[in-house]
């Protein structure tokens, strides 16, 4: 897929923006559930006419948006983020699997003069101010959701122009704000980076990484093609959403046109499902902390008596004996 795009849990933010106002119906429908991701043109167009809509100062409206971030809205990363220890650790994690959630300029975090500097460049493209401000607005907003602190960031640039009002962005970002710079980055205190986190669970953390990882080594060993559609496939398999039209419909093609890819590829949708599941499935059983009944949920069974026959399959083993046999030296 070439087409930039964002998470649909992130677009829902706007969403309940609109309900709090009382215009719930004024986009028209959010996201549907099977939804993964929503193109970037779609959330230019869903921000401008919210915008038009939002009786609040228009100077302000992405600043006002932005407060109202959560973790959910950036699915798995969001939560995987919230349960490192520091401030710091979400922020590695935030940048590794960004494009899960945002998937529009690639995020770089490196050291800078000031401090620890998270830089965005224009490599695929500039989506607008809307966009952009909406972005950075809610990381930073996001970065004291997880802290319980008014984070301030020491610097913000924007490739977009200055507007008319420049006090506003610095009240809400606490630092100074410059516009039409060469790239769109935040930085941020060292002494922040070591700040808590409110839910900071490592249990939670190790088995979420555990999983992102075998993923991405899954994907690197496969065409790219099938490894961007195996890892689209993982947030839908989570939330009981397996069948070849959910996963059409969140890459944006048509189940009969993702068939003949899948065939091109060799594949059919059912290998690739059950291949993607026998992969979690086995990272979740490495984990003694997951009960057996929970790695049903997590792959979308209803009853664990359907996971345990499809792992039968997989692997001739029952799931307990298999996860057993992992234990021994």
């Amino acid at each position: 897929m070439d087409e930039t795009r964002v998470a649909a849990s992130y677009v829902q933010l706007l969403f309940e923006h609109m309900a709090a106002l009382g215009r719930a119906d004024a986009l028209g429908p959010p996201p549907a559930p099977s939804e993964g991701f929503v193109a970037l043109r779609r959330w230019q167009a869903l921000l401008q006419k919210a915008r038009d809509l939002d009786p609040g100062p228009k100077a302000t409206f992405t600043l006002r948006l932005a407060r109202g971030i959560a973790p959910r809205h950036f699915g798995v990363v969001g939560f995987a983020a919230l349960a490192c220890g520091t401030l710091g650790e979400a922020l590695q994690r935030l940048e590794r699997y960004h494009r899960s959630v945002y998937d529009v300029n690639v995020a770089h975090v490196h050291p800078c003069a000031e401090g620890l500097c998270i830089e965005w460049g224009v490599e695929r493209g500039r989506p607008g101010a809307l966009v952009d401000e909406t972005a950075i607005a809610a990381f930073v907003q996001l970065t004291r959701e997880f802290t319980g602190r008014p984070v301030r960031a020491l610097a913000v640039d924007f490739v977009n122009p200055r507007p008319a009002e420049l006090r506003p962005y610095e009240d809400f970002f606490g630092g100074p704000v410059r516009f039409g710079q060469p790239s769109t980055r935040v930085v941020l205190s060292p002494r922040d980076l070591a700040l808590p986190l409110r839910g900071a669970d490592p249990a939670l953390l190790a088995l979420l990484d555990a999983q992102a990882e075998r993923l991405l080594q899954e994907a690197a060993a496969v065409a790219e093609p099938v490894g961007v559609w195996r890892q689209a496939l993982v947030g839908l398999i989570r939330s009981g959403r397996t069948s070849l039209p959910d996963l059409a419909l969140s890459l944006q093609m048509s189940p009969r046109s993702l068939q003949r890819r899948l065939a091109a590829q060799g594949h059919s949708f059912q290998a690739l499902l059950s291949q993607t599941r026998q992969q979690l499935a086995e990272a979740y059983l490495r984990d003694a902390n997951v009960e057996l009944a929970e790695v049903a949920l997590l792959l979308g069974y209803s009853e664990q008596s359907a996971f345990t026959r499809a792992f039968r399959q997989w692997t001739g083993q029952a799931p307990r004996r298999w996860r057993r046999q992992q234990r021994c030296p």
